[in-house]
Order: structure tokens, then sequence, then C-alpha cells
């Protein structure tokens, strides 16, 4: 049997998206306000399981399931290009659940079970029968609390020895995870033609871009003004006034891609979601002034 070449592994499991899991469990790290000291060896078993494991994961799994929509958008890829022969894809989809799972069990009871929820979000949003990703709102919701929001409280909680985080840790990751469903959706925009060609009714495609340009905006920006309101009721203006400069310049550049979001999605994910994210860690270190 033929195998694939391990760039073409290296390209399925697409490394440059594990960065949002793994910054969202270092922030639940933060927020935990927990010394760091004696559990670096956990801290690092965690941030490798949110990215090159559990995130690789559902890269592959995505992949796999989305091979024939991927033959009409994006045809390069290592599956519909023949760079991934035959199964392997698949095969490499469940050896990376395995390997998750096993990793997952070395970081206690809480860490095993927010991987194994993780894994399954990643299944139900590719595979079928449920294939959520064949609804935009759906689908969207479930990376979202699969990238940011299960990342950040997995952090917390391994940090807490197992321990259930604080409430207000658990309503940032809750809103952060709502958040990135808006940014989620920017990664659509280019996948409409096959989208709509092969059923999937993700928000461009059911909204049309324009529309669903101004309701990602929203959902991503809504959701920090809570937050902002939420440090201010803690006693942390210093931070919240921090996350409020990063949604004004995000406002800024958001106007700029409602103009035109199908040539300007891939431009704002690069430059937006940054701000985005350092609102995340900023928010941790108001939390951690809080729990302090």
């Amino acid at each position: 049997m033929q195998r694939p070449a391990l760039s073409a592994v290296a390209e399925l499991l697409k490394p440059i998206t594990w960065f949002p899991p793994m910054w969202a469990f270092g922030c639940g790290v933060v927020a935990s306000g927990l010394p760091a000291e004696g559990r670096w060896p956990v801290i690092v078993a965690g941030v490798l399981l949110a990215g090159p494991f559990v995130c690789a994961t559902s890269q592959a799994v995505n992949d796999w399931f989305d091979r024939h929509v991927d033959a009409i958008n994006e045809p390069q890829r290592p599956i519909p290009s023949g760079r991934m022969p035959g199964s392997w894809g698949l095969y490499i989809a469940v050896l990376w659940t395995l390997l998750s799972l096993l990793l997952a069990w070395q970081l206690g009871l809480a860490g095993f079970l927010a991987a194994g929820f993780g894994l399954l979000l990643a299944w139900a949003y590719s595979a079928p029968p449920l294939r959520l990703k064949r609804n935009g709102w759906w689908g969207n919701a479930a990376c979202g609390l699969c990238y940011e929001g299960l990342a950040w409280i997995t952090g917390a909680a391994v940090m807490a020895m197992g321990q259930w985080p604080d409430g207000r840790s658990l309503a940032l990751a809750l809103l952060y995870s709502l958040g990135a469903h808006g940014i989620m959706t920017l990664n659509d925009f280019k996948s409409m033609a096959g989208d709509r060609q092969m059923g999937i009714r993700s928000l461009p495609v059911m909204l049309g871009a324009p529309r669903a340009a101004r309701v990602a905006a929203a959902v991503m920006a809504l959701p920090q003004a809570v937050v902002i309101a939420l440090l201010l009721g803690w006693g942390q203006p210093a931070h919240a006034a921090g996350v409020a400069a990063l949604l004004v310049v995000q406002g800024l550049m958001m106007a700029r891609f409602i103009a035109q979001p199908v040539q300007r999605a891939l431009w704002y994910s690069g430059a937006g979601v940054p701000l985005y994210v350092s609102g995340m860690l900023v928010s941790a270190f108001a939390l951690r002034g809080v729990v302090a």
C-alpha cells in the first residue's frame, strides 16, 4: 500500500491552526491564579494536547470527510490532490484521536474528560450522521467552544488539580467561545462555491456574504463588550480599558472587512483575530488579579 509523505501528513494536520486552542489553554492557566512552579510538565502536556493532538485531530477528521468539497474548493489539499492516498486520511484521524486520549489520560480526570468532549465535537462537526458543519450556526458554535472555551476551562482545571474553575473564569471562557463563532465564519467565505454545491449551509451561503460579514463582526464584538463590563464590575478598570482599546481597533478593521467580505476575510483573520486573542490574555490576567 502506498504511504503518504511526511510533508503531506504535516499539511493534513495543519500546524497553523494549532495556535488558538494552545493560546486559550494558556489563558486558562493564567486565569487560574495559581503559580506555575512545579506544574510545568502538566502545562506543557496540556498545550501539546490542545494543539498538536486534539486540534490536529479535528483537522484530519475534517479533511477526510470534506474531501469531496475540497476537490471543488481547494483541490491542492493532500487528500483530493492524491498526495494522501487511499484511506490514509481516515487512518491518521483515528490514530491521532487515540494518541490524544492517551496523552489526556496523563493529565488526570479533568484533562481526559475535556479532551474526550473536544474530540467528540471534532468528529460530530465533520462526520455523518451529525456533520454539524452542514449548518453554520451549529458547526461554528461547536468549533468555537472546542477551540477557545474548552481549552481555557481545561487549562484552569488542570492547574487546579481537576477542580472546576471559578465561575468568573467560566464566564470569560464561554464569552470568548461565543465570539469565536464569528472567527470561524471568516473561514467560510473562501469556500462558498463548493459549500453551496455540496449542500453545506455555512453562514455566507445562508445569509449571503454581506449579511454574514455583519453577523460575524457583531458576534465577535458583542461578547468582548460584555467582557469589558464584567472586568469593570470586578474592579479591574485598567484591564477593561486594554480590552476596550483592542476592540476599538478591531471595530475599525471590521468596517473594512464588511465593505468587501469575500476579498478581505483572510486579511481580517490574519490581522484582526490576533487582537481578539490578545484581549483574551488581558482578561485572563485581570481575573488572576481578582482571584489572587
